[in-house]
């Protein structure tokens, strides 16, 4: 768990930790560098969840890579709502949620959301409901490994 006093919000108390994956930890269907090592130093603090469509049907591979099983989800239709379903399901006091595209808009707005702006740039929506926003995937790790930035950035 990862505990921390934010003046003007109040105590966070993070268990979960739900990652967007093609555009967020992958691009073009690839784990980026620094993802692998980042997630297994939190892992300790948080549970990792990778959340994906599989666009580029490479998750099998992302998985293996990172020793974890990603929620697949087919249905393009309904993805938006049921990325912010699986959150909720979660708890939201719980939860930090981190993604770029439309699609993770509403499960940032339901977490505390880290939009990431990375390879792909990051969907309007999403950057307006997220709490923080960072230019790639390691800086949105790097918040959590050290989460008085996170202080810095969210006080009021």
């Amino acid at each position: 768990m990862i505990e921390i006093e934010i003046p003007g919000r109040g105590q966070l108390r993070l268990v979960h930790a739900v990652l967007d994956v093609n555009g967020t930890i992958a691009c073009d269907g690839g784990l980026l560098p620094g993802v692998a090592s980042r997630l297994q130093a939190l892992a300790s603090s948080l549970k990792p969840h990778l959340i994906t469509g599989n666009t580029y049907g490479k998750q099998d591979e992302i998985d293996r890579e990172l020793g974890l099983r990603a929620i697949r989800l087919p249905d393009v239709t309904n993805q938006a709502r049921k990325k912010a379903e699986y959150v909720e399901a979660l708890g939201e006091a719980s939860a930090v949620a981190i993604g770029n595209r439309t699609n993770d808009a509403r499960m940032l707005k339901a977490a505390l959301g880290i939009a990431v702006v990375g390879h792909e740039g990051a969907a309007r929506a999403t950057v307006l409901s997220a709490d923080v926003v960072v230019p790639d995937i390691e800086a949105a790790l790097d918040l959590l490994l050290q989460p008085r930035r996170l202080v810095a950035t969210l006080r009021t």
